[in-house]
């Protein structure tokens, strides 16, 4: 299981990578056989090439992410509140990733939804 500090600095990196507009670098940062759900309730982004592709499309969008907390666990997770701002529109959510013994990510869930936008 990967240490609190190496979970906390990735969802970091994640961060920075994507706000660098780099989607082959953010897709490095997950297993080869990751899950993504964004948002939780969506259908699965499933392989790292869908995760790639998935991080591509999102980027064109001119989204911009912000994290604003984030908390490790005794466990194999942790938790980010953030906030993802695109021209018009501003997304308030929480993302949880769940990490192998390598320290890559396995799977990450984003929690927002209907009631946590706003235009702008």
């Amino acid at each position: 299981m990967p240490d609190v500090e190496h979970m906390k600095a990735t969802m970091r990196r994640y961060v920075e990578l994507f706000n660098a507009g780099d989607p082959v670098a953010v897709a490095g940062l997950f297993a080869d056989d990751a899950v993504i759900e964004d948002p939780v309730g969506r259908p699965e982004t499933k392989g790292r090439s869908a995760i790639e592709k998935f991080y591509t499309d999102s980027i064109s969008t001119g989204v911009k992410l912000t994290a604003h907390e984030v908390c490790g666990s005794y466990g194999d997770r942790s938790a980010m509140r953030f906030s993802a701002d695109l021209p018009n529109l501003h997304i308030d959510g929480m993302e949880v990733m769940t990490f192998d013994g390598e320290g890559k990510v396995t799977r990450m869930e984003a929690f927002w939804g209907p009631g946590d936008y706003r235009s702008v």
